[in-house]
């Protein structure tokens, strides 16, 4: 299994997480308006962490599996299951493959702010597939890839406004942050153009259904008056599209 450098900051990034402030946590209830009921659904938890959006969705009745490459975030989640048993199972396997999980088990799949933090999108986006039923669903929430770019910046205005400063939108890849204290800082994240985001999900099957750009909430306004300008989250809600011959395993080759 490949090492993650969430090991080594586990504690720091579950206090990160759980801040209040923490720019990434009002698009959690836009990730759950795009997945709708999940009463009785079977649902996987990508790049689960330390277990948040598993546990809310097993608390609105969804059969869960949360997969993640981190041990040490899985064993924050396995403890809090121990603790407050909600029938979660948690899998230690890397996204890019779900090598562990066999073919057509979920009705829908669900990864919050995790698909930056995986180098092969297309490999993890076929794995989603593979792991899905017919006609299952895709939701995700990423920072968003037009006005998150690698090394973007806030300057001030004559005026005294904002001004959201990007560098290199079209730099696709792994990128760090100068900023040792923030995430980026601690464990970088990989770049991509919307374009590629968006053909790397069709060319695998899945059919876009909705795209949300929601503006930041007051408390994250508050802390970066900007973030009233951009959006700094892009939610997509996608479904599986089974292609002829459909068994349960993707047509797209690698």
């Amino acid at each position: 299994m490949t090492s993650t450098p969430y090991d080594s900051i586990a504690t720091w990034y579950d206090a990160f997480v759980s801040d209040e402030s923490h720019a990434g946590n009002f698009g959690i209830r836009y990730l759950f308006d795009l997945m709708g009921g999940v009463r009785g659904l079977s649902v996987c938890d990508l790049a689960c962490g330390q277990g948040r959006i598993a546990r809310e969705l097993a608390r609105r009745g969804a059969h869960v599996v949360g997969v993640d490459i981190s041990a040490e975030l899985l064993a924050m989640a396995r403890r809090a299951e121990d603790t407050d048993r909600l029938g979660i199972t948690y899998v230690h396997d890397d996204a890019q493959a779900i090598a562990t999980i066999a073919a057509a088990q979920f009705d829908g799949a669900v990864c919050n702010l995790g698909l930056t933090d995986i180098p092969d999108l297309r490999a993890t986006v076929q794995s989603v597939w593979r792991v899905l039923k017919p006609a299952g669903w895709f939701v995700f929430c990423i920072p968003h890839p037009c006005f998150e770019p690698p090394h973007a910046d806030w300057l001030t205005t004559a005026e005294g406004q904002p001004l959201r400063v990007i560098r290199d939108y079209f730099g696709e890849g792994f990128w760090q942050s100068s900023n040792a204290e923030g995430l980026r800082g601690k464990v970088g994240a990989q770049h991509r153009t919307l374009s590629t985001l968006m053909n790397t999900l069709t060319a695998a099957g899945f059919a876009v259904e909705r795209v949300l750009e929601p503006r930041a909430d007051k408390v994250s306004i508050a802390r970066v008056p900007g973030y009233a300008m951009v959006p700094t989250l892009l939610l997509v809600r996608s479904a599986k599209v089974a292609f002829d011959g459909d068994s349960g395993s993707n047509a797209i080759t690698t």
